[in-house]
C-alpha cells in the first residue's frame, strides 16, 4: 500500500466523527473490522476522541470466542477498552442471519449507552454496498431497497457511521499486511448456503461486463440520492400537512390525498413506523390495502398501527391490540418511545392504559385525543390499580413525553 493510500484511509475515517467525540469500534476480528480499529486509533489522539471497542459474540460457532479473545487482547496492545458482548438467545429458526444482525445492533447501542458512548462506528465497505445492491435486485427491491446504505445516521443518542464505504474490502486487506496486523476469516463467508456470499460469486462473474463492485456500489450512491431528494420532500409535505398529537401522527386528510402517490406512500411508511417502531416497512400489497381502505374512509390496522380515516384528518395510532404484555419499569423508555416522569415507587409499572383504565379517567375527552388513541397510550399502575394516565387527564402529578426527539415527524423522515 503506498503512502497516499494510506494517508486517504486516514483521512476518511478521522472526518468521519467530531472531533473530542466518544467513539465506539464494532469489531469482530475480520479484516474489515480490524483495518477501522486501527484506523480509528491512530486518528484518536489528533482528533481528541476517547476509543472504546466491543465484539459481539453470536454464540453460533465455536470459533467466535477465541476471536473475541483475540480482538480483546489486540486492544490490550493498543490501550483501547474493550468488551465481548454475548448474545444469549440465538434462535433456531427463521432467518438467522438477519436476527443475528438485529441482536448486534440492539447489543451494541446498549453498551453504547451503557459506556456513554456517542458514536459507534462499523466497519462496511464498498463491497458490501455492490453485494447488498445484487441480493437486493434479485427481491425486485426498489429505489430505497437498492439505495446505498447510509454513511451516517442517528438513533435516538447514538450516532452510528460507516466511513470506509468508499473503501474496497481488499485495499483495506493491503492495509493490514502493510501493517502486519492479524485478521480472521469467519468460514461462513465462504458458504454458499448464505446470499451474501452467494451474491459476492456472482458479483466475480460480472466484471468482464465491466460490473464491478466499485460499479455497482456507485450505482446505489446514485440511486441513494435519488432517495435523498424525495425524503426532503416527503419532509418538506410533513412540515405543511403533519402534526404530532398524542404520539399520533396526523395529516389532514384532504391534503394527504393530494400529494403525489410517492409521497403519499412515504408519509405513511414513515409514520407507521414512527409510531410502531417497526424495523421495516410493510409490504406494498399490505399499504395498497391501506390506501384503500383510507380512500373509503374506513379505519385499518397495519404494522402495529391504527390507522383512523373516519373524518376530514388521517390519524396513525398506536394499536391498542399490539401492546398486550408490553410492560416495564416507571425510570425506563416504554414501547420504544415513551418516558414518564413522576413521584415514582419500586411497585409500579407502566403499561397501556386500555379500555378498563380509560374508564377510571372521567376528563379524557378534554384531552381533545380519540379514545383509541387513549387506550394505546402509557399508564401508571400498580397491580391492577390506575395509578395515573397522563394523556387522558389523571396526572396524578405524572407527565409523559417522546423520547430522544420523537416529536418532530418531518426529522423522522429524513432520518430513516
Amino acid at each position: 500500500m503506498t503512502d497516499a493510500a494510506e494517508a486517504s484511509l486516514l483521512e476518511a475515517v478521522a472526518q468521519s466523527m467530531p472531533r473530542g467525540a466518544s467513539v465506539g469500534v464494532a469489531v469482530s476480528g475480520g479484516g474489515d473490522s480490524m483495518a477501522l480499529l486501527d484506523l480509528v486509533s491512530r486518528s484518536a489522539g489528533s482528533r481528541g476522541w476517547g476509543v472504546r471497542a466491543a465484539t459481539v459474540d453470536h454464540g453460533l460457532r465455536p470459533e467466535a470466542a477465541d476471536e473475541a479473545r483475540m480482538v480483546a487482547q489486540h486492544c490490550a496492545d493498543l490501550a483501547i477498552p474493550h468488551e465481548t458482548l454475548v448474545w444469549r438467545d440465538p434462535p433456531s429458526v427463521g432467518n438467522l442471519q438477519d436476527r443475528a444482525r438485529r441482536a448486534r445492533r440492539r447489543l451494541l447501542t446498549a453498551w453504547a449507552r451503557r459506556e456513554g458512548i456517542g458514536h459507534v462506528a462499523l466497519g462496511h465497505t464498498e463491497d458490501d454496498l455492490a453485494e447488498t445492491f445484487l441480493m437486493r435486485l434479485s427481491r425486485e427491491a426498489g429505489l430505497d431497497g437498492l439505495s446505498a446504505m447510509r454513511a451516517d445516521w442517528q438513533e435516538e443518542d447514538v450516532c452510528w457511521h460507516r466511513p470506509l464505504l468508499a473503501v474496497s474490502r481488499e485495499a483495506l486487506r493491503d492495509y493490514l499486511r502493510a501493517r502486519a496486523l492479524h485478521w480472521v476469516e469467519d468460514p461462513s463467508n465462504d458458504d454458499p448456503a448464505f446470499a451474501r456470499v452467494r451474491a459476492r460469486s456472482i458479483l466475480g462473474h460480472l466484471q468482464p461486463l465491466g460490473m464491478t463492485g466499485a460499479t455497482l456500489a456507485s450505482v446505489a450512491r446514485n440511486l441513494g440520492d435519488a432517495r435523498a431528494a424525495l425524503a426532503r420532500h416527503a419532509a418538506e409535505a410533513a412540515e405543511r400537512i403533519a402534526r404530532v398529537e398524542g404520539g399520533d401522527v396526523v395529516f389532514g386528510a384532504d391534503a394527504l390525498r393530494a400529494l403525489p402517490a410517492e409521497t403519499r406512500r412515504r408519509l405513511l411508511i414513515a409514520a407507521l413506523r414512527w409510531v410502531s417502531g417497526a424495523e421495516y416497512p410493510p409490504r406494498e400489497a399490505a399499504l395498497d390495502a391501506l390506501w384503500a381502505a383510507v380512500g373509503d374512509h374506513r379505519d385499518h390496522t397495519l404494522s402495529g398501527c391504527l390507522v383512523l380515516a373516519g373524518g376530514d384528518v388521517v390519524r396513525v395510532t398506536r394499536e391498542a391490540a399490539a401492546l398486550r404484555g408490553v410492560e416495564g419499569p416507571t425510570d425506563a423508555c416504554w414501547d420504544g418511545r415513551w418516558r414518564l416522569d413522576g413521584p415514582d415507587a419500586p411497585d409500579l409499572r407502566i403499561a397501556a392504559l386500555g379500555e378498563e383504565g380509560l374508564r377510571h379517567c372521567p376528563d379524557w375527552r378534554e384531552s381533545g385525543v380519540p379514545r383509541a388513541s387513549l387506550r394505546a397510550s402509557p399508564a401508571v399502575w400498580r397491580g391492577a390499580d390506575l395509578v395515573a394516565a397522563p394523556l387522558a387527564g389523571l396526572s396524578a402529578g405524572w407527565s409523559a413525553q417522546l423520547a430522544g426527539g420523537r416529536d418532530h415527524f418531518a426529522s423522522y423522515l429524513l432520518s430513516h
